[in-house]
């Protein structure tokens, strides 16, 4: 019963290996087949449309910023207190608005982000699909999850973008 029992074991272990070598093993990185669409591109610009202004005053104030605090490093010491009251209270109300506008900014883009996923997320699933039947995957991983493979593993990524445009 034991001579059966390794037989069985030593034939499984020999055509585990060989069943694991023909599986098709594909790598999809899904972020960029999405930001590669179509669909992607127009989500951006319309943000951008949205968000463009308060963008710009935010980096105007953010160097503005920078100048202030870099005038109070330099010539702090050497200032009266009535000089340097009106600067700190300066960085202090545009430091507040800088903040107020990344906050901002970040919510929209935010926002954005989830409305296209969750309008895209059906698409990407059967563009998905049809490039696994296509090429009969039988494994499809990220490219940060492979940690080797002896051989280049075919990248299927354009291809979901791909569909994924074509699909109305």
């Amino acid at each position: 019963m034991r001579k059966l029992t390794a037989a069985v074991c030593l034939l499984g272990a020999m055509t585990l290996p060989a069943y694991a070598v023909a599986a098709e093993v594909a790598v999809l990185d899904w972020r960029a087949a999405l930001m590669n669409t179509q669909s992607a591109q127009s989500s951006l610009s319309q943000l951008e449309g949205q968000i463009g202004n308060q963008q710009r005053e935010a980096q105007a104030l953010g160097e503005e910023l920078q100048r202030l605090q870099e005038r109070l490093q330099r010539e702090g010491e050497t200032m009266s207190q009535s000089q340097r009251d009106p600067l700190i209270a300066e960085l202090q109300q545009k430091g507040g608005r800088f903040e107020q506008l990344r906050r901002e900014v970040l919510q929209a883009q935010q926002a954005s982000e989830q409305r296209f996923l969750e309008g895209a997320e059906s698409k990407l699933e059967q563009a998905v699909e049809q490039v696994l039947e296509r090429h009969n995957i039988d494994v499809l991983v990220e490219p940060q999850g492979v940690l080797h493979s002896s051989s280049d593993l075919p990248n299927v990524t354009n291809e979901v973008t791909q569909i994924f445009d074509s699909l109305n």
